[in-house]
């Protein structure tokens, strides 16, 4: 591995990545190194054809990196920051190789955002570009053949896609035969080092090794520290040049604001979110966090919409644009909207919420000022940060047990199994089975084929050391996180420092090198106004009303919808566990580790809220609750208050007859666990024949609890069964 550092810092003026070029001065010696050949010319004459810009010039890097691609045909790693301009390097590296009587180039990009921006792009740049994604289904076959007869100079496609059955094994041979580039955006996702690591991407290394020597490869990231580029230059290569440059951005302001709770940091950006100049992006770290503060802002009069996870793909591109048109002062986003968004002068960047490492948060805050003079970042940290970074790395992490499960199942089979058809026959949630099958695939012991999966019969053993460390290399970025929260020093040196910059320098900009920039100010109507809209009470307890398909494959005669007569009512809870008001003190009252006790003063005066501003079709008569192992007195407790404030009978609790196991499985095994954990006592039977109930619990997970119970108590003559619960996790 070979590593060229620039001498001289880009300067920070220039487009977005995704912009064909950059048109920031040059230094001298640059472009002397860039005209001093036909083949600098010939670059220079390239770029300002692809920028409309006789006055383009390379930055520190560019063109070497251009030469070494097409010239030395080489393997390249960029590390640069954003902004630098990393996508002028491989358009004009595609075209002079298509020049030169290459092939097309593919680049492997990470987010459907990024293609879409990388396609604008080219087609300002002149070069014909096309994308195989999942929202393009029906285009693919005209691409495919546009690909075949030479009228392509691009094909953007997803890591995903390349173990597509038919784009892997009908497209991509066909395609690495006659490539002219291959370009892998965000490679530090190839890296369990990484702060984003997505093991689609280890395929990557695979497809690379196949390659002949001559074809030539380009990487590129903004957010990668030394362990990461070592780790990712070896996967392309041991003749990897690495070009890495000064990371810090001139543009960006930082600050941190902290010891404000949840309510007052939502009461502060709705005072001060005018203040910011241009539009930005406001970070979350949970969903209904996201959707929380939309709602709360929105109600005061600002004009922002929520972008998560939940939002779909058709939905996210008309919020990018509206945002990229000034239509919008913020999109209030969790990391679904990160790598890929380009919006050159995006104003401002605040976290409501600090992400789980310094690395993550230059990567999203370096969204904004790339194109402009001057950004604002503000970070508002919150006491639950902690809990909520713990829970993704534990959600991140294969388990031995589940892969076992899988790969039995798949052993058992008779043909290829689909993703659904192994839910019902293992007990791991969709969205962790999709991430461990992904695992079993990059390391061979499962294989992606048209039907689904089969096993290979290489089997899979946990590799405890391998995680043990990438465990241990997020608990130190974690640390770090809280230490940049804390830091009386500069902050962009203290980041740029976690990113292993060559010459981190005090930036003179931050809160800690120039003083606070913003108003702590807080009015006392904006915070009545926000803790009256934070504390609202009542959230609805969908029913479940079909039974999760597949039943009968594990022994459980329930199928198809449930039936009326067995049905429950719509339920209430107060809040979830995860919202930013009442949330956090249902949070920390049910916390694991909190003791069994009687229900507080507070929540029980949520609880009669809740009940009076219910609208039931059916006033309750009776109440019962589930039995819990965990929490009795807890529960009895609360259906005991609940009777006597409501004059309601107190019919009891259901008996567990046995274990029903944990909720973090999936629809089908949830169901099987519980179907007949529980009975229905004669003195329960007796007070709840011809009457209205309302069934209670701690907390509802995936309502299958209150379902199986419902069930129970409408077969013993319960008119209706109304759910209650104190929270709900999900």
């Amino acid at each position: 591995m070979t590593d060229s550092t620039p001498t001289t810092a880009p300067a920070d003026t220039a487009p977005a990545d995704t912009a064909p070029a950059d048109t920031a001065p040059a230094s001298t010696a640059t472009v002397q190194a860039a005209g001093a050949d036909d083949f600098g010319r010939e670059a220079q004459r390239i770029l300002a054809e692809l920028t409309a810009n006789p006055n383009a010039q390379f930055r520190d890097g560019q063109c070497e990196a251009i030469r070494d691609l097409v010239v030395g045909k080489k393997r390249v790693l960029v590390v640069q920051r954003t902004g630098w301009g990393k996508s002028a390097v491989y358009f004009v590296a595609t075209r002079m190789l298509r020049a030169a009587g290459t092939g097309p180039s593919l680049i492997i990009s990470p987010l459907l955002a990024l293609m879409r921006d990388q396609i604008a792009a080219a087609q300002r740049a002149g070069v014909r570009a096309a994308s195989l994604n999942s929202s393009n289904v029906t285009e693919w076959d005209a691409v495919l053949e546009d690909l075949r007869a030479g009228s392509l100079d691009v094909l953007l496609v997803s890591p995903e896609r390349l173990n597509n059955p038919q784009f892997r094994d009908e497209v991509l041979p066909q395609l690495l035969s006659f490539l002219g580039l291959i370009v892998v955006d965000e490679a530090h996702c190839i890296s369990d080092w990484g702060h984003d690591f997505r093991p689609d991407y280890r395929r990557i290394g695979r497809i690379l090794s196949e390659l002949p020597n001559d074809t030539p490869v380009l990487a590129t990231t903004a957010t990668a520290n030394s362990r990461v580029v070592n780790d990712v230059a070896e996967q392309l290569g041991d003749d990897t040049t690495v070009v890495r440059g000064e990371l810090a951005r001139d543009s960006l302001r930082l600050g941190v604001q902290p010891g404000l709770d949840a309510s007052e940091r939502i009461a502060w950006l709705g005072s001060h979110l005018g203040d910011f100049t241009g539009s930005g992006i406001v970070y979350t770290l949970t969903v209904s966090a996201a959707e929380d503060i939309t709602r709360i802002l929105r109600d005061q009069g600002h004009e922002v919409r929520a972008y998560t996870g939940r939002t779909d793909a058709e939905e996210r591109a008309e919020l990018e644009q509206m945002l990229k048109d000034n239509r919008l002062k913020a999109l209030v986003a969790t990391s679904a909207l990160g790598m890929g968004f380009d919006k050159p002068d995006l104003g401002f960047v605040v976290h409501l919420g600090a992400p789980s490492s310094a690395v993550a948060y230059y990567q999203q805050v370096g969204r904004a000022g790339r194109a402009t003079d001057s950004a604002d970042v503000l970070l508002l940290p919150g006491r639950e940060d902690e809990e909520i970074w713990e829970y993704f790395a534990t959600a991140s992490m294969p388990s031995q047990t589940d892969a076992n499960a899988v790969l039995t199942a798949l052993a058992e089979a008779d043909g290829p199994l689909s993703v659904a058809r192994l839910e019902t026959l293992v007990g791991t949630k969709r969205t962790r089975l999709n991430l461990l099958l992904k695992t079993l695939e990059v390391e061979d012991a499962v294989s992606k084929v048209k039907g689904g999966y089969v096993s290979t019969g290489q089997g899979w053993t946990y590799d405890r050391e391998r995680y043990e460390k990438v465990a241990a290399v997020r608990a130190d970025e974690a640390r770090a996180m809280l230490d940049y929260e804390a830091t009386g020093k500069c902050r962009m040196e203290f980041l740029i420092r976690q990113l292993d910059d060559p010459d981190p320098q005090p930036c003179g900009r931050c809160d800690n090198c120039a003083g606070v920039w913003w108003s702590s100010e807080i009015s006392d109507e904006r915070r009545a106004a926000t803790a009256g809209t934070l504390h609202r009470i009542g959230l609805p307890i969908d029913p479940r009303s079909t039974w999760p398909s597949g039943m009968g494959n594990i022994g459980v005669p329930l199928k198809g919808r449930i039936p009326a007569e067995e049905l429950s009512a719509e339920g209430r809870a107060i809040a979830r566990l995860s919202d930013l008001g009442q949330g956090q003190t249902l949070r920390s009252f049910l916390a694991p580790d909190a003791p069994d006790a009687e229900v507080p003063a507070q929540i029980g005066k949520w609880c009669l809220e809740v009940l009076s501003q219910w609208n039931w079709d059916d006033r309750p008569e009776v109440v019962v609750s589930i039995p819990s192992a965990r929490r009795p007195v807890t529960i009895r407790s609360l259906a005991a208050n609940l009777a006597a404030a409501g004059r309601l009978a107190d019919g009891g609790q259901l008996v567990q007859v046995h274990d029903h196991g944990t909720p973090e499985v999936n629809s089908a095994f949830r169901v099987k666990d519980l179907h007949d954990a529980f009975v229905v006592p004669p003195e329960v039977a007796e007070a709840v024949a011809g009457k209205s109930v309302l069934l209670v619990d701690d907390e509802v997970v995936s309502r299958w609890t209150m379902a199986i119970c419902a069930r129970l108590l409408r077969q013993a003559g319960a008119s209706a069964v109304l759910p209650f619960a104190l929270a709900l996790r999900a």
